[in-house]
């Protein structure tokens, strides 16, 4: 690997020493950044005040670029150079391609392969990989490192792909002990196979290695129960890499500092937090930015880093990234506010409940919250229903209108989108 393991906190601040000068000569070769960094002394980085110099590198100002704009002041690689280009995980707006160069590809090797050494996968496991394949790099880059380190690999891919009632045949048939997807496609696959009468818990998988959505407890519980496997859970960026992965301590993501040096900062101040609370995370990648350099890159994820954790392996090193899973998707209805992921949390910790969708529709004069749920084969749908009413009511003041569906109605209904469409405003 051409970065080993540290082996001391000690270890970690020299190499973000000499690599932030590194990393901040590279972001002087780009014309966006080369007016942004006048003033900053290189010389000085390790002195904080020198470093918060350094503005803050915000998405409004790269989704504000044109294309030609973005490759000939951002990118700093010369075309030949280029390994490939990871699509930008943003869901709004045009979609930036990342260029990676050569010089970056062992390092973006190396992050995901450290991510399937967080969570202990090795010789002899076999990976069904359900994450999309092509630009968007998770895929890909994680069924390489696997085949590297002797974990066989079955590229399914998404639903897009492989239809899922084929992914659920081809898990039964290979038995694999490793699945790697979105959460949101864990719970997918899980629906069908309940749908189907398969009992997907019983098939062998081990572990689970998600990754590209923040995962509440309530979900992590769920995709455990349904699959009867550990979940570890992984965290990147496609301007930075993989960046964390969850070890046998299930307490939080060990994020690599010796290859990305990461703030967290306050959001209204951009002054740095205590230790363990919650800011915005700031991240200069220290490695991987031979054709992309992000300096003190603001990626909208609210987190809070600290140090310790349960498990004392080899990559106990490193701190703790824990996401506070916020979200600023919600309804209002009648006047009050409806999280979605606090939607969501509630929803699915209900066992019975297999799956839903929660839409505001109009009736007459009045908004109205209804949600659509399909109950575990075998449960009273019914009195299920008339619980989740009364929770609803309690938790968010507002009534909804319960709709019971038929097992498999949401599994075909959400069956090729990335992310299940879980929250639609149907208002006209």
């Amino acid at each position: 690997m051409p970065l080993p393991l540290p082996k001391s906190e000690a270890e970690i601040a020299h190499v973000q020493s000499e690599r932030k000068r590194i990393a901040f000569e590279r972001a002087r070769q780009a014309p966006f950044h080369s007016k942004r960094l006048a003033g900053v002394d290189p010389a000085k980085l390790d002195d904080p005040a020198e470093w918060r110099k350094i503005p803050i590198l915000h998405k409004e100002e790269l989704r504000a670029l044109g294309e030609d704009e973005f490759y000939g002041e951002f990118n700093i690689a010369p075309r030949h150079t280029i390994w490939e280009y990871w699509r930008s995980g943003g869901s709004t707006g045009k979609p930036l391609f990342y260029p990676r160069s050569f010089e970056d590809a062992p390092y973006c090797l190396l992050s995901f392969a450290r991510g399937i050494q967080c969570a202990g996968l090795g010789k002899g496991d076999t990976a069904h990989i359900s994450y999309p394949l092509g630009i968007h790099p998770v895929g890909h880059m994680y069924a390489r490192v696997c085949q590297a380190a002797g974990v066989g690999v079955n590229w399914a891919g998404s639903g897009a792909g492989t239809p899922s009632a084929v992914q659920i045949q081809l898990i039964r048939d290979l038995k694999p002990t490793v699945w790697m997807g979105m959460s949101s496609y864990g719970i997918h696959l899980a629906n069908i196979a309940e749908a189907a009468g398969i009992d997907l818990a019983a098939i062998g998988v081990k572990k689970i290695v998600p990754s590209a959505e923040p995962l509440s407890a309530a979900k992590r519980a769920k995709i455990e129960r349904c699959w009867g496997a550990k979940v570890h859970d992984s965290f990147g960026m496609t301007e930075c890499g993989l960046m964390a992965a969850e070890d046998e301590g299930h307490d939080g993501l060990r994020l690599w500092t010796d290859m990305f040096y990461c703030e967290v900062l306050d959001p209204d101040t951009w002054e740095p937090v205590p230790e363990g609370a919650i800011g915005t995370l700031v991240t200069t990648s220290l490695f991987t930015n031979h054709a992309t350099p992000f300096i003190r890159w603001s990626s909208g994820d609210l987190v809070s880093l600290d140090a310790g954790g349960a498990h004392r392996g080899p990559f106990s090193v490193f701190p703790l990234l824990r996401h506070a899973n916020r979200t600023t998707g919600f309804f209002k209805v009648r006047g009050v506010n409806i999280n979605h992921s606090e939607f969501e949390d509630m929803m699915f910790a209900e066992p019975e409940v297999n799956d839903f969708k929660c839409e505001v529709v109009t009736a007459g004069d009045l908004d109205q919250l209804r949600v659509s749920f399909e109950a575990k084969r075998g449960c009273d749908a019914a009195a299920l229903g008339a619980g989740l009413t009364v929770r609803v009511k309690q938790t968010f003041e507002v009534t909804p209108d319960l709709v019971i569906l038929e097992p498999g109605t949401l599994a075909r209904e959400f069956e090729g989108a990335v992310k299940a469409p879980r929250f639609v405003d149907r208002r006209s």
